[in-house]
């Protein structure tokens, strides 16, 4: 169907009653759905959101959720997620590197498979909402649509990516983007990476066999929780997601002159604290000086001898520097650079830049956004267009794939916290979002 087309069906499918499917409309076809035949489809929002209540007791301590990669809490939780795609009446498939797949078939075997999932490892100390919100609604998305008999012609994988809190791990040797040196990093559980992939079932012998090429999906949407404040403060209920910031992450290396701080008088001074100081208000000022979504942040400061009566002669800090468009990625880190050769002139400091990360923004494809678009306004659904700020799997699979994500709020903006909370009404918007938007990317 042409997009025309299938626009013109979409927005007559918004004017259809949100009433449930009737059971006249067993067997139906994705794309009989798609033209209006029927009612925008719904997923069984009481189960789905019963398994992520189930969910929340794996890995509960009294700080939060810590289901962190390779952890026992890890493995419970992965064993909980194969118990429920086999519910659903798949056969779930794990590869060696440690991803769960499982296919719902579709009538035409010389498609390529609409891929849809996310993650349920957590960080330390967060919440049940991010990840599992997403991996569960693909498994209900699945399910629905076998319990529904819809037919697609293309067939739908499901896809649980080990290890996202610890760096997209699993995605990234889905696309074949990890050294054999990045193996041997320790995660959060204090298992190697190379460890790790053993223990979830994979083989790092085998790592060639996990990888994908560009071709191998028709596309990739993925469900996830905001992880912001901007739907919320909106009233909206969906987040088209137009892109992943890209990132880049620097190590500053501040370099003074330790010395008595009562004898040393503040016009001879080689303060590498002063320095530092000046340099974080001045990476602020930076990004908010000019329009954009930029933003940067100082995090991890350490200071030495840092000691109370001595002069600090070094300060190592770091700035994460995020924004969906590459060229201001380069514009901010070159105006960073200046500004530490300023400041380091004016306190008798040098500064020395080392790059730790630099991703590149991964933009959403324009006919998934419609797709997802369309989705929510049949289903009455408000949205907005919107990046995220956070990292996703969805970053690296766009590089082999065209790729979607759809947001839905979080409660007060907080995520990566015990307070993390998605309602059951918000992640069944997601839900139903998303097994709509699978079945018009099946159209093409």
């Amino acid at each position: 169907m042409k997009r025309r087309t299938f626009l013109q069906h979409s927005a007559a499918l918004a004017a259809v009653p949100l009433v449930g499917l009737p059971s006249s409309a067993r067997g139906l076809t994705g794309a009989s759905v798609a033209r209006g035949a029927v009612a925008p489809l719904r997923v069984n929002a009481e189960r789905l959101n019963g398994w992520l209540a189930a969910f929340d007791k794996i890995g509960r301590t009294p700080t939060g959720i810590n289901r962190v990669a390779y952890s026992p809490a890890d493995l419970e939780g992965r064993a909980f997620t194969l118990g429920l795609i086999k519910d659903a009446g798949l056969v779930p498939r794990v590869d060696s590197a440690g991803n769960i797949y499982a296919r719902l078939a579709g009538t035409d075997a010389s498609l390529k498979p609409i891929l849809i999932g996310s993650h349920v490892d957590s960080v330390t100390d967060g919440g049940n909402y991010d990840g599992p919100v997403g991996s569960f609604s693909a498994i209900e998305v699945a399910r629905s649509l076998r319990d529904q008999q819809v037919r697609l012609r293309h067939p739908v994988d499901v896809v649980i990516w080990q290890n996202e809190e610890g760096g997209t791990i699993g995605s990234k040797l889905a696309i074949n983007d990890l050294t054999d040196a990045d193996l041997d990093k320790v995660a959060r559980s204090g298992k190697t990476i190379r460890e790790g992939i053993g223990l979830v079932g994979g083989d790092v012998a085998k790592l060639k066999d996990a990888v994908k090429k560009s071709g191998d999906f028709a596309c990739y949407i993925e469900l996830h929780i905001e992880q912001g404040g901007l739907l919320e403060k909106a009233g909206l209920q969906i987040g088209v997601v137009e892109g992943i910031v890209g990132l880049r992450w620097f190590e500053v290396t501040i370099t003074g002159f330790a010395n008595h701080a009562g004898a040393t008088p503040m016009n001879q001074r080689h303060d590498a604290m002063l320095a530092a100081a000046k340099f974080t208000v001045a990476v602020n000022e930076a990004v908010t000086g000019e329009p954009g979504r930029q933003v940067a942040t100082v995090g991890r400061v350490n200071v030495l001898p840092n000691t109370t009566n001595v002069i600090p002669a070094q300060v190592v800090l770091t700035v994460d520097l995020r924004d969906l468009d590459r060229a201001k990625l380069t514009h901010f880190t070159e105006r960073f650079e200046q500004l530490g050769r300023d400041i380091g002139t004016a306190t008798g400091t040098t500064f020395a830049f080392k790059r730790l990360v630099d991703s590149e923004p991964a933009l959403a494809n324009a006919q998934v956004m419609s797709w997802i678009e369309s989705s929510a306004t049949a289903l009455g659904l408000t949205k907005q267009r919107m990046p995220s700020g956070a990292g996703h799997d969805a970053q690296e699979i766009a590089r082999i794939a065209p790729m979607g994500m759809i947001f839905v709020p979080s409660v007060g903006g907080i995520s990566h916290s015990p307070k993390e909370f998605t309602t059951a009404a918000d992640v069944a918007h997601g839900a139903d979002v998303l097994l709509n938007a699978v079945i018009a990317a099946d159209l093409g």
